[in-house]
């Protein structure tokens, strides 16, 4: 007998399920906290909770994560060189300190606009070597020709050593800027998914596991894994996609909304007749456009980790995800003690100085430090560090932005209270130190008269209603959130009502559930197996591969040749100068084929079809056969979409040739 093994690493846990392939049924499940910044232990732990029994028999792993949203929505990237070529018009937010546009770039026929200036290439590569660790390039219309995002690929490739990651690697789509933060995200993830991925595969081989490794993109479809180390972008919101496709599976639903309560975010989507929801526009994640497929979300950073803390009379529920402090006392057996007597002045508090806050240093080490950076650094060891012990190690007030920037940098990380310290005072959820999490709750309520439960209490309301929030945020496109909150809280006489279930899934998800029933009528489920729902999905996720292929009709000059031609066929014979003249000005058409490949030109539309259709099933299923899905298991769409005016009786003026791939992972490599 055969079985599967779905692995979801999430903020907080790491989940593994086994399910029996003959008839899908989870058998074992397991959980154990991340290890972070690198989580194979965490993942070793899953595993070494599984029956040893069923791991011999794995032939299929598949892999979900929230590390890469959780990196964008962070600002924990590395550090990235980005490239613009084309008459870009800056926005005043870029996502890096390090960027160049330079003259280049082609039109939307893929000819070429301008010279590449790769000499002002090559001179900003130089200059920005050592700080960062990969550089991301987006030329103006690279998904119709992708030459000189090339050029500058193998330019700065060869100047820096450094991963180069092009816009038209992960886009066909429009928008040359939001190719070029899809570029650029992609670029930042790649060091950290590399080291993610590796250490599965390492992991695996030592076991003897011998198995199709897949991973879980954020369309809902699996895909081979080393795609997914050149491609990491493609797995954000991998992990809410496996727990959208695993909430369908697990509650029986082929039509709801999920809604994944995790460490670091809160995510929504939804599951229509058995399909995943995807955007239209591509991913937004961290307030980023980009121009990734992935099912349509609405994400917040609110989740179980996330940081509470004060500014005056305010309670603030995140951003930044912190180690929660009844899991600190059992990470650090001398922590508790140092948090009850932790002192910090009324008009320091901001949020990284609160007096329930503490740092502590990664594994990771630094690339390049600021000297503030580096003084600041090296009194952060590995036990936790309060703002109080900075301030006395430094003889000053330590800067909250340059604690910041370390944080960003993923050098140290915080712990503090939240909304997990909250069910603990609560009695909800019982998972680590409950005194540490009262003593927490004691010290944040005191200045707002608040005793540890009441605090604690209003925290979980808080919780709840971001949760609300998200949801009706994604059923309502549009809908402002300061309306939504209105009706939430009460403030219009009217209540929300969704008429599909809504599926619930995270660790102590049901604490919030009777919360969200006061907020919103709807049927809300949280299935068995809730807590691990992302690594189920992980498993009954398909294998789906789109690919888009474009014709479009140009009109060329005539050259004099064709015109010879085709005069002596007609009988014309050009006798003065005004026939000539006319004769020149005579066009033919050139069909131009567009895909993720190449670009090819042809004197007719037929043959361009016919080649086009070809290629675009060739792509597919090269795609699928190389992602370990079987091919007898293929199924290929196509849908033919054409342009033309009204009455017209030629050719297309564009012809676009849809190719869905549908298909099931193969359970064995050998197979």
């Amino acid at each position: 007998m055969h079985f599967s093994l779905g692995i979801d690493a999430g903020g907080t846990y790491t989940d593994a399920v086994i399910i029996r392939d003959s008839d899908g049924a989870v058998v074992e499940s397991s959980k154990a906290l991340t290890t972070y910044p690198d989580p194979l232990p965490g993942m070793k732990n899953a595993i070494d909770r599984l029956d040893p029994g069923y791991l011999k028999d794995i032939k299929l792993v598949s892999v979900s994560t929230t590390l890469s949203t959780n990196t964008i929505l962070e600002s924990t990237g590395f550090p990235v060189g980005l490239i613009m070529i084309g008459d870009y018009v800056i926005p005043e937010n870029l996502p890096t300190d390090y960027w160049i546009a330079v003259s280049g770039g082609h039109d939307s026929d893929g000819e070429e606009l301008k010279v590449l200036d790769l000499d002002s290439v090559e001179e900003f590569a130089l200059k920005v070597k050592s700080k960062v660790s990969a550089f991301a390039v987006s030329s103006y219309f690279s998904n119709r020709n992708p030459e000189h995002e090339l050029a500058v690929k193998k330019a700065v490739k060869d100047i820096t050593g450094h991963p180069v990651v092009c816009g038209h690697e992960l886009s066909q789509d429009l928008g040359a800027y939001e190719r070029a933060i899809t570029a650029f995200l992609n670029a930042q993830l790649i060091p950290i998914t590399h080291k993610f991925i590796k250490a599965i595969i390492r992991e695996f081989e030592s076991r003897g596991i011998n198995a199709n490794l897949l991973m879980l993109k954020c369309d809902g479809s699996v895909v081979g894994i080393e795609e997914a180390l050149e491609k990491p972008i493609e797995t954000i919101f991998s992990g809410p996609a496996a727990s959208l496709v695993g909430a369908s599976h697990l509650s029986r639903l082929n039509t709801c909304a999920m809604i994944d309560v995790g460490g670091t975010s809160t995510d929504v989507a939804m599951m229509q007749n058995g399909l995943p929801e995807l955007s239209s526009a591509g991913a937004v994640v961290g307030g980023w456009q980009t121009r990734v497929k992935a099912i349509r979300m609405e994400t917040s950073a609110t989740g179980g980790d996330s940081h509470i803390w004060l500014k005056g009379d305010r309670i603030n529920v995140g951003p930044r995800r912190v180690i929660p402090l009844c899991r600190a006392s059992v990470i650090y057996p001398e922590f508790r003690e140092k948090l009850k007597h932790n002192r910090v002045a009324k008009g320091y508090l901001c949020e990284n100085i609160q007096v329930t806050k503490f740092f502590v240093r990664t594994g990771f080490r630094p690339l390049e430090l600021k000297a503030g950076e580096r003084e600041i650094y090296k009194h952060i060891g590995k036990e936790p560090v309060a703002f109080g012990d900075l301030l006395i190690a430094l003889k000053k007030r330590p800067s909250p932005s340059i604690l910041d920037s370390l944080i960003q940098k993923r050098l140290i990380q915080a712990i503090g209270f939240t909304p997990t310290d909250a069910l603990h005072v609560l009695g909800e959820y019982n998972e680590w130190d409950t005194e540490a999490a009262r003593i927490g709750a004691h010290m944040l309520g005191r200045p707002l008269k608040l005793s540890p439960e009441d605090l604690s209490a209003e925290v979980k309301r808080r919780v709840a209603r971001n949760i609300a929030e998200d949801l009706i945020a994604y059923l309502i496109e549009g809908m402002p959130r300061n309306e939504i909150d209105r009706v939430l809280l009460g403030k219009n006489f009217t209540r929300f009502r969704v008429e599909i279930p809504v599926v619930l899934l995270g660790g102590p998800v049901r604490a919030y559930v009777e919360d969200l029933r006061k907020l919103i009528n709807a049927e809300f489920i949280v299935p068995e197996y809730a807590d691990v729902g992302n690594a189920v999905g992980a498993l009954v996720g398909k294998g789906i591969k789109r690919v888009e292929i474009l014709i479009k009709t140009r009109l060329v000059p005539k050259s004099r040749e064709e015109k010879s031609e085709e005069d002596e066929e007609y009988g014309i014979a050009p006798e003065s100068e005004v026939i000539e003249s006319a004769i020149q000005q005579e066009k033919k058409n050139e069909y131009i084929v567009f895909s993720p490949s190449e670009r090819k030109k042809f004197e007719k539309y037929n043959e361009a079809l016919e080649y086009g259709e070809k290629l675009g099933k060739q792509l597919v299923m090269d795609y699928m056969i190389g992602a370990g899905l079987g091919k007898e298991e293929i199924r290929i769409d196509v849908s033919r979409k054409h342009l033309a005016p009204p009455g017209w009786t030629d050719v297309p003026l564009e012809t676009k040739l849809v190719y869905v791939g549908v298909g099931l992972p193969k359970n064995s490599l050998t197979v």
